[in-house]
């Protein structure tokens, strides 16, 4: 409107005639004849819009003049067309009919798969009209953005900017129907403005245009003055009205003397845009900027700025597809321009063409099987194969199996196969349900899904009354209605049920109507709240509530991500997918492939595109197995025939190599991040790996990844994106686990609906495991921890083999069936066959780009020297070779020993034997001793525990024959006696160890079960922590941080339970360590002294955590007794016994164990030394640290510790012991003597309180029951000939008497009242309870489920610190003259 009485759109043509083109904007008609002629007429050029050149491709326009087909498409019978128009106004096809099908008349169309005929009306209505429900496919219900119009014909949802706008952008144009008129459209007709609001002087319009027209009245008011236009206005030529710049060569005329559309740009200039009116240029950088400079607004269309991702615009320009997705076969554009004009390619290499396109091996070409879906490949051939009459196609040369009669897939091209087949009776399997015909079975999650997949529908039948959405009226019959067609004076239900007396009264636009929040519908009920689509009525009847469709719609809404929307939803796919036309499923854009071991040939065939290439040539042995790498390019699969791994390369074909010789591998798998080859050994129980190279690698590299616990595993898949892999176990009790790629964290993740998985694999978009049961026939899956276990079975699974998912598509192989087929992940529906050949298809890979993402891995960073393995996270660990170990480094593998240094000793009950580690190099597992030194132990009965001192060669033994230490020095020839350094008659000790730096002796016994430190030479004996002990079994020192360590039967509540318990070396301080262990024993420290190393007899492995609790660590070595444990640079050293048989092991803690050699032979202890033990000093290595007698060390600092009846005086030095006068009494610890009056009084006197010990036995210094000692000359012999050298003699009010030895009684201790001896017993207190306990622990945890996880839980208690007493005896073989002390240096030194 320019005239601002609007007199210039009176009397404008509305309507056209028959012979006419109505121009977009409603207000022109012109001749049909001057349509697409290349000169617009419309001033909105909508008669030149969307012009296509008639060619043989293009006779029909169609879908809003966005899309032309060539003639033979019309009246094809097949929807070409969005608006179906090419199947519009078709004569009925009349003569014989092959199909006896009836043609539905326009506009009606039919229902897919059926005779029936549907109006247009009921596509979309939210009813399924058609049995298979194809009226209501790709219909939108509601559009994601909330900003979108919906077209009436719910195919389309489009920009709200778009409506109203003039140009028809819906099918059926909807967008552009009830618009409101406008008096004037502003800003690129994006405001709509009323006669009100013009010349109001309120501009609405950014231009002010609503505002500037005003003036024309002005001029008509005085003409005899010239016109004068407003800022940002010119004159027209005419004078008589203004026009704004903006609009002056914008392609219509405002001036009615059309001058302001004169002398415009024709051509423009370099780096201009020219409009598409042709009459106005701007500047290129203006060109989709998001702000139109043309009128037409030709500069922000077409704006998808082309990429990778974006080659083709299609769907009026409101999607953009890859090139990948041209001429693929699939329609991806709704308007189907995607698949136009496509001319098919040529195949490459040694393939052959089919009729449609498609390309398959040369091999396959006249092989008596149709690979080619349109079965061209096996038409024209000269000499085609035979095969029997009843077993071939009848009209071509097509081979048939007897397995592939009457299977329900057509396999001839006219269906001969699937003709004159026997109904019978079909056992469904457990996870399906039968049709009542009882000829059809179905998967269980298809009943009552809404969906009739039996073909007697008796699916759908019982299921109970259909609910239908909240905005939809529910008929009593069942049917759902939009609530416009209720109490519409028509009955639309069946049973009528729309329509009643109810309508009339009480209605929605009564006074006393409800409140609704978002509509009032009319019922023959009264009037009732509505809801809008994706809203439900709440239980107050009035309020709407959101409907979260990504929750509550199952199968899922979307076949990726779901957001929920107000009101709807919005599909969203995972990056490097695109969203179909569908708005819901998703679609990569390159093709994936499938890889495919059919009998002895390696086939890659095309998911979308359906090619065939075979990409070795055929073997002798099938291939069970075959994994590939996408960075190399390279297939590896296992060969049978010649039992080893090949590969070749992806493009060529006779380009083969081998990687691993002489396995028979069940299962491969390819680490493409950490660069690995992994199989599966079932004969051996192992997993091993190798590095991917290019040359065979030697079996001394392979690396065993897992082989504890292995019975028969199947099927492996890595997950190298996390670091973990899963496989299945087929042996034993059926299951699937899963560890880290490294071997740890191993445990169960699925034990329960398992018979036989034969394969395993992992969808790595829903993060689900997935697998085949071989027994079951279903494909199964759950989350990655083994919950939310799902299965599918269909009738098509009869014997299972392998099985591959990727995007929404599962995927498998069936042995007997002689397929690979496919279907919907979720539901299993869509199924389609992909490959169905003679042979025998096994192993399934999918190929793609996204499951193999050119990353980074962990490795790349970590130099190992020979293999680096992942683990989960992911992060990267380095791993040896069998025979090599990992160095402190934790790079480097080594030889067990790189020196001469590092050696082991086992103890015998008369004899240590040495072993250089050196000897490891010369071979593993065997029958017989490595190279060794036998070493006799003179002067030793029976050896129980010893200890070496490295820096003189002296050993300490503990000698259960005599209840006795004795000392031997090493030299070259063997040991040589030294003397006696503790003698404990009738009595063993239990554990002992040497402190390196001050040579002192720590040990522990039966009878005497505290710590005890005996010095150099064995003059003094103290108690070094008294406390509530039974058993100590083991004893650790690490004298540089002054720390010892010690395992022990402690009291915790009403229990005795063996524990880990630490202290300061003069035992103050003492902690609980780790009270978590089963039956701990054979303690070693590390070299700097920060962690704890401990054999748990008990839980069958090796423990060790810090000095501060942390860092709980255990390695299962799956023995069953642990008899003792050793560990020296790195390497753990262990002994098992098994039938009289003592093997000893080793392995690094990381890696698998190893099994060094066996020895019939009595081995009872074990212990390991090399260069860098017994290093480091404290403040005891100079001069004793000045103590007299006993230098104990503490981190930082020593205390000095005073033998039996000595006492401290200045903390160092100590003096005879204290001698109380008459009527009093000395404390215990004998620093002070008090009144006996004092004793018992309650009020403590001593230091240590011991005068306040009255409810218990006190014993008077100097006088404790600890092994009796007598110096007088002479005592030897008196025990030997008196005591029968059973016994100690003692001084009885002045006469020598015998105290017996247990195990012996009578005057001169002659008679034994047990044929065992003291050893026998003790040995049956320590051991055999350690023996009953470690049988019944086994049984124990052979009952308690694998998956069940050992509990490591850092206990780190502070035990109420006891004071220590010097509370000592003197030990009776000590000699002065043997062992002289040099006198202490009596300065004073704070402890």
């Amino acid at each position: 409107m320019d005239c601002k009485d609007g007199s210039d759109e009176h009397g404008c043509e509305y309507r056209c005639k028959a012979d006419q083109f109505q121009c977009a904007h409603g207000r022109m008609c012109i001749d049909r004849k001057q349509v697409c002629d290349g000169t617009p007429q419309c001033q909105d050029r909508s008669d030149e819009l969307d012009c296509f050149s008639r060619s043989h491709e293009c006779k029909h326009q169609c879908d809003n003049k966005t899309r032309c087909i060539p003639e033979s498409f019309l009246c094809d019978g097949e929807k070409d067309c969005v608006d179906a128009t090419d199947e519009h106004n078709c004569a009925p096809i009349t003569g014989p009919s092959v199909t006896d099908q009836p043609v539905c008349l326009s506009p009606s169309v039919f229902c897919h798969e059926t005779s029936k005929c549907i109006s247009p009306s009921q596509l979309c209505d939210g009813k399924t009209d058609c049995p298979s429900g194809a009226d209501e496919q790709s219909c939108i219900y509601s559009c994601p953005d909330l900003g979108q119009f919906l077209c009436k014909d719910r195919r389309k949802c489009v920009e709200s900017a778009l409506v109203c706008d003039g140009h028809p952008h819906c099918a059926d144009g909807s967008d552009e129907k009830q618009c409101p008129t406008c008096a004037l459209l502003c800003d690129q007709k994006s405001v709509c403005l009323t006669s009100q609001q013009i010349c109001d002087r309120k501009p609405d319009c950014r231009d002010g245009s609503d505002e500037n027209i005003c003036y024309t009245s002005r001029v008509a008011a005085s003409a005899a003055l010239p016109l004068k236009c407003p800022l940002g206005s010119k004159p027209c030529s005419d004078g008589k009205e203004c026009v704004l710049y903006s609009h002056v060569c914008d392609g219509e005329k405002d001036c009615k003397d059309g001058s302001d559309e004169r002398n415009c740009e024709r051509k423009c200039k370099k780096g201009q845009f020219q409009c598409a009116h042709g009459k106005k240029c701007i500047d290129m950088k203006l060109v989709c900027d998001g702000t139109p400079q043309c009128q037409d607004r030709s500069d922000e269309i077409n704006c998808m700025k082309l990429s990778e991702e974006c080659r083709h615009p299609c769907d009026n320009k409101t999607r953009c597809v890859p090139e990948t997705f041209l001429c693929d076969g699939e329609r991806d554009c709704a308007d189907g321009t995607d698949e136009d004009n496509c001319v098919v390619e040529p195949c490459s290499g040694e393939r052959f063409q089919c009729s449609n396109g498609q390309c398959v091996a040369l091999a396959l070409r006249c092989d008596g099987h149709a690979d080619c879906r349109d079965h061209s490949d096996e038409k024209g051939c000269p000499q085609p194969p035979h095969c029997p009459m009843e077993q071939r196609c009848p009209h071509t040369h097509e081979c048939l199996l007897k397995e592939w009669l009457c299977d329900g897939d057509q396999d001839c091209s006219d269906g001969f196969d699937e003709r004159n087949c026997e109904v019978t009776a079909q056992k469904c399997g457990e996870f399906q349900w039968s049709c009542a015909s009882k000829t059809q079975c179905i998967a269980m999650t298809w009943r009552c899904d809404g969906v009739k997949d039996c073909k007697d529908e008796s699916d759908e039948s019982g299921c109970g009354q259909v609910k239908c959405p909240t905005h939809l009226f529910q008929c009593g019959s069942g049917e759902c209605v939009e609530p416009d067609l209720v109490c519409n004076g028509a009955s639309d239900c069946a049973d009528g049920s729309d329509e009643g007396v109810g309508c009339l009264k009480n209605n929605c636009s009564s006074p006393s109507r409800p409140s609704c929040q978002h509509y009032c519908i009319n019922t023959p009920h009264g009037a009732r709240c509505g809801c809008k689509t994706g809203f439900r009525l709440q239980s107050d009847g009035l309020t709407c509530d959101d409907i979260d469709e990504c929750k509550e719609i199952q199968p899922a809404a979307c076949s990726h991500k779901c957001l929920n929307t107000l009101g709807s939803y919005l599909c969203q796919c995972h990056p490097e997918f695109i969203l179909e036309p569908d708005g819901h499923s998703c679609k990569t854009a390159e093709e994936p492939s499938l890889l495919i071991s059919e009998q002895y040939e390696l086939l890659n065939v095309g998911l979308r595109s359906s090619s065939i290439q075979a990409l070795i040539a055929p073997g002798r042995m099938a291939i069970f197995s075959l994994d590939y790498d996408r960075r190399e390019q390279r297939v590896y699969w296992v060969s049978l025939e010649d039992q080893s791994i090949k590969y070749a390369f992806h493009r060529e074909k006779d380009n083969t190599g081998t990687i691993v010789k002489g396995v028979k591998s069940d299962s491969i798998a390819v680490d493409w991040m950490g660069r690995n080859l992994y199989w599966v050994d079932g004969v051996a129980g192992q997993i091993l790996a190798v590095r991917l190279t290019s040359s065979i690698v030697k079996a001394q590299n392979y690396v065993i990844v897992v082989e504890e616990d292995l019975h028969q595993p199947r099927s492996l898949v890595l997950l190298p994106q996390k670091g973990v892999m899963f496989w299945s176990e087929i042996g034993g009790q059926a299951q699937i686990e899963r560890s880290g790629m490294d071997g740890s964290d191993r445990k169960v993740v699925v034990s329960r609906g398992l018979e036989r998985p034969v394969s395993v694999t992992v969808d790595t978009l829903t993060d689900r495991l997935y697998w085949t049961d071989e027994k079951l026939r279903c494909i199964g899956s759950a989350t990655l921890d083994g919950e939310n276990i799902k299965l599918l079975q269909l009738s098509e699974m009869p014997s299972l083999f392998s099985v591959a998912v990727f995007n929404d598509m599962v995927y498998w192989s069936d042995t007997h069936r002689r397929s690979v087929q496919g279907a919907n992940k979720l539901t299993g529906k869509n199924r389609k066959v992909l490959l169905k050949r003679p042979g025998q298809p096994f192993d399934l890979k999918v190929v793609h780009a996204l499951l193999q993402p050119n990353v980074s891995g962990p490795c790349e960073a970590l130099r190992c020297s020979h293999v680096c393995l992942l683990a989960p996270g992911p992060r990267a660990v380095c791993r040896c070779p069998a025979g090599l170990l990992l160095a402190s480094d934790g790079f480097t593998c080594t030889t067990p020993v790189d020196s001469s240094s590092s050696f082991l000793m086992l103890l015998s009950p008369t004899m240590i034997t040495q072993i250089f580690t050196k000897s490891l190099q010369a071979g593993l597992g065997l029958k017989t001793w490595p190279e060794h030194r036998a070493l006799t132990l003179p002067a030793v009965n029976q050896a129980s525990d010893f200890d070496l001192l490295l820096k003189d060669r002296t050993v300490s033994v503990a000698d259960a024959g005599r209840g006795s230490v004795a000392q031997l020095k090493l030299s070259s020839s063997g040991f040589t006696p030294i003397g006696h350094l503790l003698q404990l008659k009738g009595d063993l000790l239990t554990a002992l160890a040497v402190d390196w730096v001050t040579r002192n002796l720590y040990w522990s016994s039966v009878k005497s079960p505290q710590l005890y430190v005996t010095s150099p030479g064995g003059k003094y004996t103290s108690l070094v922590l008294q406390a509530e002990l039974e058993g100590t079994v083991s004893i650790a020192l690490h004298p540089p941080t002054g720390r010892l360590c010690f395992t022990a039967v402690g009291r915790r509540a009403a229990q005795t339970l063996p524990q880990v318990d630490c202290a300061h070396m003069d035992g103050n301080n003492r902690t609980l360590l780790w009270s978590k262990a089963k039956m701990p024993a054979s303690l070693a420290f590390s070299e700097k002294g920060t962690t704890l190393y401990w054999a748990d007899v008990g839980n069958e492995m090796i423990s060790s955590v810090n000095m501060d609790g942390s860092d709980y660590k255990e390695y299962s070595t799956g023995s069953p007794f642990i008899l003792s444990f050793a560990r020296v640079e790195n390497i753990f050293f262990w002994i098992t016994l098994d039938n009289g048989t003592a093997q000893v092991w080793y392995t690094d803690g990381f890696q698998p164990k190893h099994m060094w050699f066996e020895v019939k032979a009595n081995v009872i202890e074990l212990k390991a030394y090399s260069r860098s033990s017994q290093k480091g000093t404290n403040v005891c290595s100079e001069n004793n640290g000045g103590c007299s007698h006993l230098c104990l060390a503490y981190p930082g600092g020593r205390s000095c510790r005073c033998a039996q009846d000595y006492l401290s005086v200045n903390k160092t030095k100590c003096v005879s012991n204290l001698k109380c006068p008459m009527g009093s009494k000395a404390c215990r610890d004998g620093l002070k003597c008090i009144a006996l009056a004092k004793f018992c009084d309650q009020i403590p006197d001593c230091q240590d309180g011991s005068d306040e010990e009255c409810g218990s036995v006190r014993i008077k210094p100097g006088a404790a029951r600890l092994p009796a000692l007598d110096s007088a000359v002479g005592s030897e012999s008196c025990e030997a000939e008196r005591c029968s050298g059973h016994g100690t003699c003692v001084s009885v009010e002045g006469e020598a008497v015998c105290e017996c030895e247990e195990g012996y009684s009578g005057d001169l201790c002659q008679n034994a009242s047990s044929s065992s001896t003291a050893l026998a017993i003790t040995l049956t207190f320590l051991f055999g309870g350690a023996l009953i306990a470690a049988v019944i622990l086994k049984r124990r945890r052979a009952q308690a489920s694998r998956e069940e996880a050992t509990e490591k839980q850092t206990l780190v208690t502070e035990v109420e610190e006891c004071t220590t007493y010097s509370q000592n005896f003197a030990n009776e073989l000590y000699d002065p003259d043997e062992a002289p002390i040099t006198p202490a240096i009596t300065t004073t030194v704070i402890s």
